[in-house]
């Protein structure tokens, strides 16, 4: 038996199916359709969207790891040229087509896992959660593949914000954050360009984790930030906790049972490696 905290291990379960609105070519061509090109004129509309109308510095601060000027460039400039309720329609059509093409067609199973994750989304406290609560109070869709988007978004966000609140804690800023995360699995190649950080600013950041005995000379992590890191990733673990005490132990391996497969045929549609730390097991790769 796993020895994951059951958060995680739901995460690493629902999280591929509310990321198909990032990867899916559905998601793109509905944010297309809408009037928005480029993709990431797209992904902060949609996931801005929940908040109205938002300007840049609200969602640099709750998205946490893209660099201002990257935000600047999309914000606010797409809202003249579709409103929040148009993004927030984009965003839900393009993810039920993008789940719609590679679900194995089992209705039921569909109803049964958006049942179960909307009693924990429901439950979901979202107090000091800006992006949790913003998509908890969106209107319930109908469509049982909409409903189990939803659900899944509502819980991967307030995940979200409780390791946003991990990492504050942790006096890191959003740069040094992806610092050490390339420092300890690698992956700037990626995580730099698709946040926006500049040479000049990464650098900045890794000495700062020198600084603070994270990273050594070279650049590689040190026993200290081997465990600011752990530390981290527990205490995330731990803020995901409470929507699923909602969910009885029998309820929980349920859903366990009913997400894998779904979850594994919407991984075929995520890139490997990925910068939402998915992982190869579920991402098909």
């Amino acid at each position: 038996m796993s020895t994951e905290p059951l958060a995680r291990r739901l995460w690493e379960l629902y999280e591929p199916l509310h990321a198909v609105t990032y990867f899916a070519p559905q998601a793109r061509a509905a944010f297309e359709g809408a009037g928005l090109r480029g993709f990431w004129r797209g992904y902060f509309a949609g996931r801005a969207a929940p908040l109205g109308a938002a300007a840049p510095a609200p969602v640099t601060a709750l998205f946490f790891s893209f660099a201002p000027a990257m935000v600047a460039r999309a914000l606010p400039d797409v809202w003249q040229r579709l409103s929040p309720e148009q993004a927030l329609a984009a965003r839900l059509d393009g993810a039920v087509a993008a789940l719609r093409s590679v679900l194995p067609h089992e209705p039921a199973r569909w109803a049964e896992a958006a049942d179960l994750l909307e009693i924990a989304a429901g439950a979901a406290m979202t107090d000091g959660r800006a992006l949790g609560g913003a998509n908890a109070a969106l209107p319930r869709p109908a469509d049982p593949l909409a409903r189990l988007w939803h659900a899944a978004t509502v819980l991967r966000e307030h995940r979200g914000d409780g390791h946003i609140a991990a990492l504050v804690d942790a006096e890191l800023s959003g740069c040094q954050a992806l610092a050490l995360r390339d420092a300890l699995y690698g992956g700037r190649e990626r995580l730099q360009p698709s946040r926006g950080w500049t040479d000049s600013e990464w650098e900045v950041a890794a000495r700062a984790l020198h600084t603070r005995g994270w990273l050594d000379a070279d650049g590689r992590p040190t026993g200290a930030g081997e465990a600011a890191h752990r530390a981290v990733e527990d205490r995330t673990d731990r803020l995901a906790a409470q929507p699923w005490t909602a969910l009885s132990a029998g309820d929980q391996a349920r859903l366990s049972h009913v997400l894998a497969p779904l979850a594994g045929a919407a991984g075929a549609l995520l890139p490997y490696p990925n910068p939402i730390g998915v992982p190869r097991a579920v991402a098909g790769g």
